[in-house]
């Protein structure tokens, strides 16, 4: 089991790992923050309405289902965002450089993470 300090870095461990935040989709504050790339603060905030949009999509196309994932690709990152199965309304935002960085290193160490992680 791993404290939020110690997922955060683990995340940083990956080659092209910018930065990391572990966020609250209901208030957008982050638990937890480690490295750059991006103003985190304002990516925990901004990423929590992602969130709770794709949240009422879900519900309101009638998919009994659930969020694993959010991946955006930009011209020069990746931000993942993997939702903590364990505590829903909890997410971990991942910022990697896309010229360094492995997507599917990236999403298994995501899981990894999560998976490990005690609140």
């Amino acid at each position: 089991m791993a404290t939020i300090e110690e997922g955060l870095n683990k995340l940083m461990e990956l080659d092209g790992a910018l930065g990391a935040a572990i966020a609250d989709s209901k208030s957008g504050m982050a638990l937890g923050m480690i490295g750059g790339g991006v103003n985190l603060e304002i990516a925990a905030a901004g990423n929590s309405e992602v969130v709770k949009a794709k949240q009422k999509v879900i519900e309101a196309l009638g998919l009994n289902d659930k969020i694993e994932d959010i991946l955006i690709t930009l011209g020069k990152h990746y931000h993942l965002i993997r939702i903590v199965e364990r505590v829903p309304n909890i997410f971990i935002y991942y910022v990697l450089d896309r010229k360094k960085a492995n997507l599917a290193l990236a999403r298994h160490k995501l899981t990894e993470v999560e998976s490990e992680l005690v609140f």
